[in-house]
């Protein structure tokens, strides 16, 4: 079965699925091989992007979904000694973009279902541009509630090291952009300076994140919502006044309240800072851009999918982690979800990213198993 998946992976290595690209082959692809194994497969389709949806066994309430993103982030300006698109094999290790992240789950997952037809309905969930904020799950998710789908269980193979991850932080990344008037820097009432103005904003987003209080129950490290200036730009020359500026920056919240009360007020000190500056110039502006908004995966009890997988690894419990995955959104249909796939984040999006095989291996063997646990206790699902 290993080699079968590593065979799975070394084609879906060879698709250049950067999210900026559409997805198309990829996915036709995957559409076809899981058309081989007798499933019904659906195309959600937004725009030039595709996600699948795809259903395996009988039809029928409840059931579990496999769910996994085809996209890969670029290998522009990283110095790779291996083809990014062509998987290499060497020494235990499996390398190309892709591999760990998280290409080396589906080949699991197709080389698992082939091997006999589940007992249970099995939907498996392909989305696109989860690497530039979810986008393709959103959607994905959206028009599963449109059709009041309510699978029971999920299991999102991003990788874990096989490790089980009930929890995660959301992530929300904007970019907020400031244009004042320019001027020369000896006469500062001349212009409007969008860089001041966009300092102050950093400064207010910074006491905002600063004043939401830390649960005591928070499972997270560290435990408090936290808030990242990442990049500040603007300005050009030591005398000038400059006239645009802009802000990138994140928050990721350990509650679902913490979201809503760092866009409330974030909007709040953005329509104050740009009220200062029209008063000065009408043509002045502030603009926030959402760049990705990902929702966390919140602690639940009970958790019928978080201790079937403890059962199957054999570990004691499950963890926390900081990173964003498309979990949350797949806990919003109600379904009990958990992270935990193949490979290291620590090997995803760098040069010579690879998976080991051994990782393969106990991702074939977990998936086995769950399909027989499954199968015998039809409660779970």
């Amino acid at each position: 079965m290993l080699e079968r998946a590593i065979e799975h992976l070394e084609v879906l290595v060879g698709f250049d699925s950067v999210s900026e690209h559409p997805n198309g082959p990829i996915a036709d692809h995957l559409a076809g091989v899981l058309e081989g194994l007798g499933a019904q497969v659906e195309r959600q389709v937004n725009g030039e992007k595709v996600n699948l949806w795809a259903r395996l066994g009988p039809d029928g309430p409840g059931g579990v979904i496999l769910s996994a993103h085809m996209d890969v982030v670029p290998v522009a300006g990283q110095d790779w000694t291996h083809p990014p698109f062509a998987l290499t094999r060497d020494r235990g290790r499996l390398y190309g973009r892709g591999s760990c992240d998280m290409k080396g789950f589906i080949a699991c997952v197709l080389a698992v279902l082939e091997t006999a037809p589940p007992q249970v309905p099995i939907y498996v969930a392909l989305t696109h541009d989860e690497e530039v904020g979810c986008l393709g799950a959103q959607h994905l998710v959206e028009w599963l509630k449109a059709r009041d789908a309510h699978p029971a269980l999920c299991l999102v193979g991003e990788p874990t090291e096989m490790r089980v991850i009930d929890a995660h932080k959301g992530c929300n990344e904007y970019t907020t952009r400031f244009t004042g008037r320019a001027g020369h820097g000896s006469d500062p009432d001349a212009g409007v300076n969008a860089a001041q103005y966009a300092a102050r904003f950093a400064l207010g987003l910074e006491q905002i994140a600063a004043a939401l209080p830390v649960p005591e129950d928070s499972p997270f490290t560290p435990p408090h919502t936290t808030l990242n200036i990442g990049a500040i730009r603007g300005g050009s020359a030591h005398n000038v006044i400059p006239e645009t500026a802009e802000i990138a920056w994140e928050f990721r919240e350990v509650r679902a309240d913490h979201a809503a009360q760092v866009r409330q007020k974030a909007e709040s000190l953005r329509t104050k800072l740009e009220a200062e500056m029209q008063a000065r110039d009408p043509a002045c502006s502030i603009r926030t851009d959402t760049i990705g908004e990902v929702v966390g995966l919140a602690p639940q009890e009970p958790h019928p999918m978080r201790d079937l997988m403890l059962s199957l690894t054999g570990e004691n419990r499950a963890m926390s982690v900081a990173f964003g995955t498309e979990a949350g959104l797949f806990q919003s249909l109600g379904a009990a979800t958990v992270v935990c796939g193949p490979g290291s984040i620590a090997q995803a999006h760098k040069a010579d990213e690879f998976i080991e095989e051994s990782q393969m291996a106990a991702c074939c063997a977990l998936l086995v198993r769950l399909l027989r646990r499954l199968a015998s206790d039809r409660g779970l699902v």
